[in-house]
This record gives structure tokens, sequence and C-alpha cells, in this order.
């Protein structure tokens, strides 16, 4: 019923529908006035036929919108949009009507001095902008002077703070020249105001968009200075703003401006004093990385249809390699290492990696790594299609290997190094390889002595401690190797005294060690466990740093509890911007998020691992996130679920073999952790329809098939629904693929025995509804139908169960008789046919017979409201 329906009633008052709506209009009761300014639009409906009663009803609203009760006001401006978009579709004449009458109230509740009326007066607006309904003329002319003035120095505050927050959300609506010559000189004014926080904070807010309105050119020469400033504001809330919008601004930018210039701003940003700031800027930070990617560069191309495809391994070239000590030749992206070569280079590596006493401290820590017995092919020796981490036999036992921080108790370790350095500190004649990096780190460690009370990187400090005493135990370690049987006798002899000044030295060296684990570390690159990219041309270093540290516990504890999250959230974005050249820099940190314990971690990369197999080819791919795609095939409902919804996307990117490894495992989605958790069966059947073309005949029908009848039993009807249909598909399979007519005729006389067969009527009416998905979707030839199929359906005539044989009459008469075969004159199969709808016409329930009878317009395999119904 519409809101004036009461202007239409006939003799009241004796007066026209036009008079009537003008005398309620101006009414002295505010309930009228409110009642008319609600139901403008159907006041437009009724009269915008006739010309004159139209202009009559604009009047009305202009002075209507003159109102003293803003209640009033602020019901008309809420009608003014869905009017205007009224006017256009209807009115030949909208430019002259809108433009005369209903623009004008627009601007002046801009200015309005109750603040409900100019709120819906900003909104109004936005969506006559976002429906290109206002002309650019209004918009320059009328529009912009009103908001310039309201946001000049001088003006009211809460008119100035409404004032830039219209301009910041209407700047993506307007051309860019508009823009750019009329809003943005104001906006960088109203950046630096400092008379109000809350002004810049608008402007911090929204920073991202504006760049976006005026593009490149005017972004890197007007906000970008401005863009420091804010990131500089003394109140932190402008600092978390512009971490919040740092990515849509680097977008804006060209890579030289985005890598000198973004990117020290934004390291300033996540090593930040306030806890928010980081907090925002650690979740930016993959985001931030991302704008840094070229496709082309890491391994990657675009369709035509805008897709990401692997490149060509004639394409791929592994360049801006740089390492000294390794003699691996890359043919292409996908090259394997030849076995020798690989431990030939291994060797060199693990003995050669910390000789260069001119490596600088950033890179000392890759060093660090291999002196405490972790061995990989570092820096450049990872590339696309080989990403193994190398161990040699004697490495096995070394307690560093497998652990992580926090770091395992090795005092005994510590106590063991101090008494062998003190036996040998004078006959050492062995060179230490490591002694530049034990000094270079010691020197770090003494830098960070003025950050002791910084509580952020505390964590860090303690993993360069670690690093230390790994290179002094292994600076010993060749000459323990040497003199090993020289001085097992003699450990065997130390007195009770010897070993107690051990102890006390061991002691002195604990606590130096736990004075520098209070100290904070800025430069997070010095972490062993920093992976070094092959090439700086991609992103900066501090950059990925700073994102590998985002799995560190300390994170959670200091930053953000849930900076995991959003680190796996981001990887594929990452991993895209380095390319599969440098995956050998995220590798660790994806195993560490994958075994995460927050379900929420895990159940993120299961999500997306089917597009990080596509960043990374199939090689790495078999590697690497196969093992990982194992382990959420085992994992909670709520992980495998991630995985489950990509199952075909991950899967049609491994190898034949590889691929059919995972036959057996997809037998293991039947089963959940909830039995109630219908929804994942249903999943399950959707991706086995686009699973099938995966593999051949034979694997179908011996794996695929048992599910496929599993699932068609389940007790929820809508899992029935679309197991039927992945049972369709499969008979299509079977039938037409080579040399597998036999499977498909075996599956036939299954599905008999099975359902046509069946106790239940509920399999009954099951196998008329294969047998309509059979005929609709063509799935077997209609020779074999009629031969192995129809009698078994025509059978169902005779069931005792109506719900069955309602069914069966929709199949015969909504799908059977309308295929070309069934249609044709002289069909020895048509007479029987009509035989049984003619039994079913005559049924004793009136569903039956009815469907038997008529043909539904929208008759097809979807309409199955009623079955669903049983």
């Amino acid at each position: 019923m519409r809101i004036t329906a009461f202007l239409d009633i006939p003799g009241q008052d004796n007066l026209s529908p036009l008079a009537r709506l003008e005398k309620y209009a101006f009414s002295d009761n505010i309930f009228n006035r409110q009642i008319i300014a609600r139901g403008l639009l159907d006041v437009f409906r009724d009269f915008s036929n006739n010309e004159e009663d139209f202009l009559t009803v604009m009047e009305i609203v202009v002075r209507l919108s003159e109102d003293a009760e803003p209640t009033v006001r602020t019901e008309l401006m809420e009608q003014i949009p869905p009017i205007a978009i009224f006017l256009q579709e209807s009115r030949p004449k909208f430019p002259t009507a809108f433009f005369e009458y209903l623009m004008p109230i627009v601007v002046r509740y801009l200015t309005d001095v109750n603040n409900q009326v100019r709120k819906a007066g900003q909104e109004a607006l936005l969506i006559l902008l976002e429906q290109d309904l206002v002309a650019q003329s209004d918009i320059e002319n009328k529009v912009c002077p009103i908001l310039l003035d309201l946001s000049a120095p001088d003006s009211d505050d809460e008119y100035k703070v409404e004032a830039v927050n219209i301009i910041c959300k209407m700047a993506s609506m307007l051309s860019r020249t508009t823009v750019e010559h009329m809003l943005l000189p104001r906006f960088c004014e109203l950046c630096s105001d400092g008379k109000l926080f809350q002004v810049r904070k608008i402007c911090a807010a929204n920073f991202g968009d504006i760049c976006n309105a005026v593009g490149q050119e005017a972004t890197e020469r007007l906000l970008i200075p401005k863009f420091f400033e804010l990131c500089s504001d003394s109140v932190w809330g402008m600092r978390k703003a512009c971490a919040e919008c740092f990515m849509a601004v680097s977008y804006t930018t060209s890579p030289e401006v985005r890598r000198s210039k973004l990117s020290p701003l934004f390291i300033s940003l996540i090593s930040d004093t306030c806890r928010w700031v980081r907090q925002a800027a650690f979740q930016s930070l993959g985001p931030f990385i991302s704008t840094f990617a070229n496709p082309s560069s890491a391994g990657l191309y675009i369709r035509e249809d805008g897709t990401l495809s692997i490149r060509p391994s004639t394409q791929d070239v592994n360049s801006n390699s740089c390492q000294p000590n390794n003699n691996i030749n890359l043919m292409s992206s996908s090259t394997n290492l030849l076995v020798e070569n690989l431990n030939k280079d291994t060797r060199a590596e693990s003995s050669d990696c910390c000789t260069n006493p001119g490596e600088d401290v950033s890179q000392l820590s890759q060093g660090d790594k291999v002196a405490a017995g972790v061995l990989e092919v570092t820096k450049d020796s990872s590339f696309p299609g080989m990403n193994s981490r190398l161990q040699s036999a004697e490495d096995i036992f070394n307690t560093f290997l497998y652990w992580r921080p926090p770091l395992p108790d090795i005092s005994q370790d510590l106590e063991l190094l101090q008494f062998k350095t003190e036996k040998h500190k004078d006959s050492c004649s062995v060179p230490c390889n490591n002694c530049v990096a034990s000094s270079e780190i010691k020197k770090v460690l003494e830098s960070l002595q003025e950050h002791i009370d910084d509580p952020d990187v505390q964590a860090q400090v303690q993993v360069l401690s670690a690093a230390l005493r790994a290179a002094q135990f292994d600076s010993v370690g060749d000459y323990e190797t040497k003199k090993t049987e020289e001085s097992s006798g003699e450990l065997q002899n130390k007195t009770i005294s010897d070993e107690t000044a051990v102890s006390d030295a061991s002691c002195n060296q604990v606590e130096e060690d736990s004075l520098s684990s209070r100290a904070s570390q800025n430069n997070i690159s010095d972490q062993p466990t920093t992976r070094v990219l092959k090439s700086t041309d991609i992103i900066p270093q501090p950059l990925l740093d700073q994102y590998l540290s985002m799995t560190d516990p300390a994170r959670a504890q200091t930053v953000d509890t849930e900076i995991a999250k959003h680190c796996a959230y981001s990887l594929p974005g990452v991993a895209l911007t380095l390319g599969r050249q440098n995956w050998h820099c995220l590798k660790d940190t994806y195993e560490t998020l994958a075994s995460d314990v927050q379900w929420k971690v895990r159940r993120t990369l299961a999500f997306s691992i089917h597009e990080l197999a596509v960043i990374l080819g199939d090689q790495l791919t078999a590697a690497d996130l196969v093992p990982i795609f194992n382990g959420f095939l085992k994992d909670l409902d709520e992980v495998r679920i991630g995985v489950l919804k990509h199952l075909y996307d991950f899967l049609k990117l491994l190898h034949a073999d590889k691929r059919r490894e995972y036959l057996y495992q997809l037998q293991e989605f039947v089963v959940t952790d909830n039995s109630r958790n219908w929804r994942f069966r249903y999943e399950l059947a959707e991706q086995l329809i686009l699973i099938l073309e995966l593999y051949n005949p034979n694997d179908v029908y011996d794996y695929l098939r048992h599910i496929a009848l599993t699932l068609c039993s389940d007790k929820v009807s809508e899992v029935r629904w679309i197991s039927f249909k992945l049972v369709g598909d499969l008979v299509h399979f079977l039938f037409y693929a080579n040399n597998a007519n036999a499977l498909g005729l075996n599956f036939i006389n299954e599905l008999v025995v099975r359902f046509r067969h069946c106790s239940k009527w509920v399999g009954r009416q099951a196998f008329a509804f294969i047998c309509q998905a059979v005929v609709e979707e063509e799935c077997m030839p209609v020779d074999q139908f009629v031969e192995h199929l129809l009698p078994s359906l025509l059978s169902l005539a005779s069931d005792p169960v109506p719900n069955v044989r309602v069914l069966l009459a929709k199949a015969l008469r909504q799908t059977l008789l309308e295929k070309a075969y069934f249609k044709s004159v002289g069909n020895p199969h048509l007479e029987a046919v009509e035989e049984t709808i003619l039994a079913l016409q005559s049924d004793r329930d009136q569903d039956v017979s009815f469907f038997a009878t008529i043909k539904l317009k929208q008759g097809n395999i979807d309409n199955t409201t009623i079955e669903k119904q049983n």
C-alpha cells in the first residue's frame, strides 16, 4: 500500500488529490508533513503524466524543503535520490526538472544548521554522483565551491570535518581534471591542518583514494610529501591510518618512488613506537610487497583471458645470480640438478660459505646458519625446480638443525665449548673461518644496548646470541676433529676444579647473553633465518626480512596475536612478487605457517595453496607443496574444506603419476569430524564432477565410483541430488571414453541392482532421477539406454510408493518424450513408454496422474522441488 494512499479517498473535503496534497504538505501537524515528504516518490508517479500537475508538485517540494522541522527536511532529502532515478527513467525533460528544482535543495542542505539534515544531504549527493545524475557544470559551479568554503581554515570545526569527509568520498566519482584542479590543493592544505587532528585523520584514511583519483604524476609531485608528513605525525592514529592505506598509495606510484621513498617510509612505520601502528603496518606489509609484482619477471605471464599461467621454460631466465661458490648450471626454470653436481656444490658451499671476510653483516646470518649445522643451497642455488634443503651425514645430529626460536637449552654445549676454548687457546693453529662472523655479531649486539628498553625484539636478539655461540662452536670444530684422539684421554682425566672453572666461565657467558637478549634489533636482516634475494631489483631486502619475521612467536606477543594469519593471507601475493626463483626465501616461512597451532592460519593457507601452486610451477609444487597439502588432508574439517574447495585446481597442476596417488585418499573426505557437516560432502561431490577428467576410465571405475555411490545414499537430500548429477557425469565419462564401454555397462548394471531393486523407496526414487539425468544430459548412447535402463525404469510404474511414481511420471513426460528418438514414428520402444504414461495418468494418486498428464513449461532436470520435500 502506498504511503500517500489517503490522498485518493474520494469525497474527502471535496478537494482534488493535488489540492489535498498541498493541504497536507503545509499542515500545522508535523506528522502530516512527514508523511507527505516520505511518500513523494508515489506522488511523482501519480502526477508525472500531466506536465502542469508535475510542475505544481515540484513547487510543493521546493516549499516543503524549507520546512522549519528538521525531521521533515530529513525525510524529504532521503527521497531525492529515488525521485531523481525515477525522473531520469520516465521524464524526457529530466535534466531541466532536476537541475532547476531538486539540485539546489541538495546543495543547500550541505550547509543546513541541523546535523541530521546535513548527513542526509551528503548521502544523497554521493548517491546522485554514483548514479551519474549530476551535471559536470553543477559539480564545478555549485557543489565544489560549497565544499571548499566549508573546509576553509576559518570554517567551523564540525563543518570542516564533514566537508573533508565528503571531498574524500566523492573524489573517486569525479573526473581527474576536476579533482586535480579544484579539490587537490585544498586536500593538501587539510593534510597539514594543525588545528584538528580529526581532519588529518580523515585525509590519512582516504589518502589512497585521492592518489588513485589524481594519478601518478600528481601523486608523486604533490601528495607524496604530504604522505610523509602524515606518516610522521605526532598522533599515532594518523600513522596507523597511513599504514592501512599504504598499498593503495604505492599502487599509484612509479617503481622508482616505490623503492626509494615508500620502502624506507614503510620500514619506519613497521618499527613505530606504538603497537597499534606496528600492527597495522604488518597487516599491510604483504599487500605492499605485492605492489612490486611483475608477473613476467616472476616467471609467469598473463594470458589473453586474464588468467595467470606459468611461463614456458624457454622464456624463464634465472638472472642476477652472484654466488661465488656455486657451480650449478641452469638450463631453464624447470631444469633439474644433476646429482653429482649437487653433491659437489653442497660440500663446497658448506665449507666455504663463511670464508669471505668482506661479507657484510646483513649476510652473515646465512653463514652462521651453515656454521650451526644447517646446510642449504643459499642465495642463488635455490631456483625454479629445485628447493630441497641438503644435509650431509655428519650434520644429522646437530641440535640446531631442527629447532627454531624459542631455542632449546644449550647450556651443556656452551660449557663444553668454553672448556675446549680455554684448553686450546694458546696452541690453536687451525684457521677459523667464523672469526669475522663472531666479531661482527658481537659488534651488532653491543650497538643494540641503547635500545635495551624496547620489548619488541628480544626474541630476535636471542637468535643473534645463539648465532654467536654457533659461530664460536664451529670455529673450534676443525681443531677438534684433528685432535680427537689426543684430547679424548685428556677430557676423561679433568679434575673437579677444572670443571668448576669452566662452569664459572659458562655462567659469565650466559649472563652476557641474557643481557643482550633484553636489547632490541631494528634490522631484522641480521637474523640467521633471513633468506637473501637473488636480485635486489625485485623488492628491498629489509621488506622481505620484516615479512619473514611475522612468524616469530615474539611478534604475536608484542604486535598482534593474529599476525601469522595476516602473513598467511598475503603469502601468495608475496610469492608472485618474488617469483619462483626466490621461493627459497619463503619456503621456511610457509612451512612454519603450515604447522601453526592456530587452525585459522592453516585454513588460510589451505584456501590459497592452489594459487601458490600456479605461481611455483609443477616441480616446486611437487617438492614443497605436496607434503603440506597431504598434511592439510588430515587436518581439521575447517582446514580440509579449504583444500577440498579447490581440489580440482590443485590436482590438475600435478603430474599424472603424482596425481594418481590421491585416488585412495579421496575416500577420506567422505568421513568428517561432524556427521552433520553435510556441506562438506556436497562440496566433495561437486569437486568429483570436475576431477573425473583428470583420471583414466579404469581409475575412475575403481576409485571414484565407490565414492559416488556412497554419496548417493547420503542422509541429506541436498547431497544425494548433487550426487545423482555426479553419477550421470560418471556414466557419460565411462561410455564415451576410449575402450571403456565395458566399464560403463558394468556400472549401469550396478546402478540397477543397487537402486532399482533397493528395499527403500528413496533408492528407487534415486534410480528414476538418475535415469532422467542420463537422458537429459545424453550421458550414454540412446540405444544402450533403451536396452539396459529403460525396462527397469518403466517397471517403477507398479511401485507401491507414490513418490517414486511421481518422479517416474516427470521423467517420462518431461524428458524422455521430449527427445527426438522417442518422437520418431515406428520406434519400437515408444509404445511401451506410452502405455506406462497412460497407466500413470489413471493412477489413484492425484500427484502422479497430474505429472503424467501435464507437461510443465519449465519442466527440466533442475526442477526437483517436490522431490526434495521428500
